[in-house]
């Protein structure tokens, strides 16, 4: 089989993986009669015509190939994107070739370096398989998808292939002042089994200062989003993973977000925990790090913990949030580690569900009070006054 159907067959499996991670807790499913994989894949690869090189006919509005017309752009509108303002500049990416790049990585390396404007990077409907890097010296971008089931970019590194954990990120951020919005992040990497080693597989790193996340999705199993250093927003978002799937040692307030457990199902009357939805790495009391967790939901399978002491000084809070009876009723992990009880900081504010009954949580779990929990519970928490922007902000339209 050709190179070129081998990318064609990684991005429909990429798709169709995307597709049932949004509907199903698990990928078992995929293998099913209903769902004939092999099947879709080869009704699929087989491209219908070449690609040529994209040209305009100055006598038409018509988007065509050097060689042919290219009914896939028959949808695109003619005046996008829209032209650079004194403010916002505008660098747009399809896979079929209706605008500037046809690649994440090819827009973002067009950006100037150093640039003071917004710099968004539109991109069209369609999974993107490629790893993506926004370097530190491009501050100020946006990654503008089509929504979180309709844009994505994939990419399937593990810790063993990357040559490390932190590396094998499908996306990786390092600027300041990076947004994404309407957009999911995946690492269609095989899901490990438990104990298995070097099977950690990033869905997306953070490590910029002031960085915002509308309306995204983040697709993975064990590491998926990798919340490491700065300040950070994520704002209705829908995180899927299963050992320690939000970690890292940012300052980071989770509002409304869905956070969906994939971890191994455990039988009745068992009760072994299978994963854990954070890991927060905070190294000393004097880091005004973690993560805050307001008006989210906690769903899926499993049996796990709330969170786990990845460092000694973690520090995690859950208000307002919904938990459904996956939650361990323990609720939270010192790492095995008893010295760090005595300085963790896990709390929980007026949550709801099954897995919010506070009876038979460890000693170190903290029932917040009203004014313990203030502090966390807006933006204030990441000085977001200092920097955040509202959503609307340099939101390019069509």
């Amino acid at each position: 089989m050709s190179t070129q159907i081998n990318a064609s067959a990684t991005f429909v499996a990429a798709f169709l993986v995307f597709s049932a991670h949004l509907y199903f807790p698990t990928t078992a499913h995929l293998f099913s009669p209903a769902m004939p994989l092999l099947g879709a894949l080869s009704d699929l690869i087989e491209p219908s015509f070449p690609f040529c090189p994209l040209t305009f006919s100055s006598a038409s509005t018509d988007h065509q190939y050097g060689c042919q017309y290219n009914p896939l752009c028959d949808n695109f509108p003619p005046d996008f994107p829209p032209p650079d303002t004194p403010a916002v500049s505008v660098f747009c990416v399809d896979p079929n070739g209706c605008c500037d790049f046809t690649t994440v990585q090819a827009a973002v390396d067009a950006i100037p370096n150093h640039s003071r404007k917004r710099n968004v990077v539109w991109i069209n409907k369609g999974i993107y398989f490629e790893k993506v890097t926004v370097p530190s010296s491009k501050p100020n971008i946006t990654f503008q998808g089509q929504g979180f089931d309709m844009t994505a970019i994939a990419w399937n590194d593990t810790a063993k292939s990357a040559n490390g954990t932190f590396y094998s990120a499908s996306v990786s951020i390092f600027a300041s002042g990076f947004v994404a919005k309407n957009i999911s992040f995946m690492n269609v990497a095989p899901i490990p089994r438990p104990g298995a080693v070097d099977a950690q597989a990033l869905a997306i790193r953070i490590n910029g200062d002031q960085a915002a996340f509308w309306g995204c999705g983040f697709f993975g199993a064990q590491d998926t989003l990798h919340d490491d250093r700065g300040r950070h927003y994520f704002k209705e978002c829908f995180i899927q993973g299963s050992i320690d799937f939000i970690f890292g040692d940012a300052r980071s307030l989770y509002e409304n977000c869905r956070l969906i457990s994939i971890a191994d199902p455990v039988p009745s009357g068992q009760r072994s925990i299978t994963g854990s939805v954070t890991a927060h790495a905070r190294v000393s009391e004097d880091d005004n790090t973690g993560y805050s967790f307001v008006h989210c939901s906690i769903g899926g399978t499993g049996w796990i913990w709330l969170g786990r002491a990845w460092r000694p000084y973690s520090r995690v809070v859950f208000a307002y949030t919904s938990m459904s009876d996956i939650i361990a009723s323990e609720g939270w992990n010192d790492w095995n580690d008893p010295s760090r009880d005595q300085t963790v900081f896990y709390g929980e504010y007026k949550c709801t569900g099954d897995g919010a009954n506070l009876a038979d949580r460890v000693p170190y779990a903290q029932k917040l009070s009203d004014v313990q929990v203030l502090p966390f519970l807006s933006t204030s928490f990441i000085d977001g006054d200092q920097w955040l922007k509202p959503y609307s902000d340099s939101l390019i339209s069509t």
